[in-house]
């Protein structure tokens, strides 16, 4: 098959693809999406094909307005709230849905489905034109790295899809944050650019302890059960109280090859200083953890080009606010393991 490159003045011709049941990857202000229509189940079910994702774990239904979203759930006033607040944006409402609403393999046979309003003009258009809400995982190979650019898009999945709408990078890099609605009080299942101190003055207490997905328990949401953002070679995190350039230094006697280290620019400069610099492959994360976010998933991509790269020690953050969604991903891409001394 081959894999189309759309630019967002051809967004009629990728729609026309999304109504044949085909399926067309699109972009958001967070990640980019792998799209098929919501009612199509055949459609549906190459989304999980083609990213050899568990049929389990359940979507996220794209929207182009709230509106679009009653004719799958019943009305909700938190829901309604946050919708105003942050829609169009990087979060993700779970909702109970109206009986026979949507496909089981849309929403992993739950009574709920998860319902996202993207912050790309491009997306909201490509919504309006197909005339129906489109599912949309990430469109990258399931289990690696989220895919901030349409490049990384044909990478995991070129020949796989019918189409690419290319709008350029993302803005946020790492995922919309998931907020349970169909529970009291209300639970964060994926943090994200959006935390519990930003929902809470809307809809009161928020809980924040991440739910543990058991092995014969469907997921709610994506991310929560299988693990994610791995590139080929082991993450190990450098905790933030560590002495990174130690640890680098550290690890280098360990073997004999390059060594990957991903890391803000502060933190490689001091390792351009350092002795043995030139056994080590870098990418930056650039100055704060706003950088850090939009630039992970890329960071991680890159060393996955760099098959000699077999370990890359990651910089650690603290775990607040934005913080808290960075190391949420790091840690699943380092499978919960840390660097140790």
């Amino acid at each position: 098959m081959e894999t189309k490159i759309f630019k967002p003045q051809e967004i009629s011709q990728a729609a026309a693809l999304l109504r044949q049941g085909e399926l067309v990857s699109f972009p958001t202000e967070t990640v980019y999406g792998l799209g098929a229509v919501v009612n199509n189940e055949a459609s549906v079910k190459a989304v999980y094909q083609a990213k050899g994702r568990p049929s389990d774990n359940p979507l996220i239904v794209h929207v182009d307005s709230p509106d679009m979203v009653w004719h799958y759930a019943a009305k909700n006033a938190d829901a309604l709230a946050l919708m105003k607040a942050f829609w169009p944006g990087p979060l993700t409402i779970i909702l109970p849905i109206l009986p026979g609403s949507l496909l089981p393999c849309v929403t992993g046979g739950l009574q709920t489905a998860a319902f996202r309003m993207p912050n790309s003009p491009a997306t909201l258009a490509l919504i309006r034109e197909t005339g129906i809400p489109i599912v949309g995982p990430s469109a990258n190979t399931s289990g690696k790295p989220s895919p901030t650019t349409a490049q990384h898009v044909y990478h995991d999945l070129g020949g796989k899809i019918a189409g690419i709408l290319d709008d350029g990078p993302t803005k946020v890099g790492l995922e919309s944050t998931v907020i349970d609605l169909s529970v009291k009080p209300a639970a964060i299942l994926r943090p994200g650019y959006i935390n519990a101190d930003d929902l809470a003055p809307i809809i009161g207490a928020v809980e924040t302890e991440q739910h543990h997905v058991k092995a014969n328990e469907v997921p709610k949401a994506p991310g929560m059960k299988y693990k994610h953002y791995a590139p080929s070679a082991q993450v190990l995190i450098v905790r933030q109280q560590q002495d990174f350039t130690a640890a680098v230094q550290n690890e280098l006697t360990k073997a004999d090859r390059p060594l990957g280290v991903l890391a803000f620019d502060q933190q490689l400069a001091q390792l351009n200083s350092s002795a043995n610099s030139h056994q080590i492959l870098t990418y930056s994360l650039g100055e704060n953890i706003t950088t850090a976010a939009q630039d992970l998933f890329a960071g991680l991509r890159f060393f996955d080009d760099h098959p000699q790269v077999k370990v890359i020690l990651a910089a650690g953050v603290t775990e607040e606010k934005l913080g808290l969604a960075y190391m949420n991903r790091l840690r699943k891409a380092a499978g919960g393991q840390f660097y140790q001394k």
